[in-house]
């Protein structure tokens, strides 16, 4: 059976959101994403009248907000259990891909639009950002953590998986992002 007009739109960002992870945001190209995505290239602009930054706002948004359901998830269990997991989640994702796929979020966040278009992608990302911040002080404060602790261990942990993760993509190697893990572990011991 094949592939229904109305999810054309959602086949887009889905494979955006993909090739921002291993590609970054300028080698993203509209033709290569409609492509990969089995969609006609003449409909991208009709759903996506915003052209490649419109595609790639809503590609980075999106892969925010899976990342923040992660979260969510995974701090059922408690901060410190949760933050491990999703550690060890992006461990095996850097390893499962042998180190090709990275953060969207961040290639998003780091490169400038080549053809001086509008920021959607950037602007997504800090949006982004600043959620999974929020979602990892909030459980920090129910564990006991003061709001300024809680907000500084929260913007250390993003800044710190993300630099993680692409030195380790740069090195082909996961070892900084296991020694990345060793300090954090020491951490996110709840104050007593």
């Amino acid at each position: 059976m094949g592939t229904r007009p109305s999810d054309t739109p959602q086949r887009v960002i889905n494979t955006a959101a993909e090739m921002l992870a291993t590609y970054g945001l300028n080698a993203t190209s509209i033709r290569e994403v409609t492509k990969r995505a089995d969609a006609p290239f003449g409909s991208t602009y009709h759903h996506f009248p915003g052209g490649k930054q419109q595609v790639l706002g809503q590609a980075t948004a999106l892969a925010g907000q899976r990342i923040e359901q992660i979260l969510e998830e995974v701090l059922k269990e408690g901060a410190v259990q949760g933050v491990l997991a999703f550690l060890a989640i992006w461990r095996e994702r850097l390893l499962q891909s042998q180190f090709h796929v990275g953060c969207p979020v961040l290639a998003a966040a780091i490169e400038e639009p080549i053809d001086g278009g509008a920021d959607d992608a950037r602007q997504a990302a800090g949006r982004a950002f600043a959620g999974w911040e929020r979602r990892l002080s909030q459980a920090f404060i129910a564990e006991g953590r003061g709001a300024d602790d809680a907000q500084a261990l929260a913007t250390m942990l993003i800044a710190s998986v993300e630099g993680a993760v692409a030195m380790s993509r740069a090195t082909r190697d996961i070892a900084a992002f296991d020694r990345v893990v060793q300090q954090l572990q020491g951490m996110l011991h709840p104050v007593a």
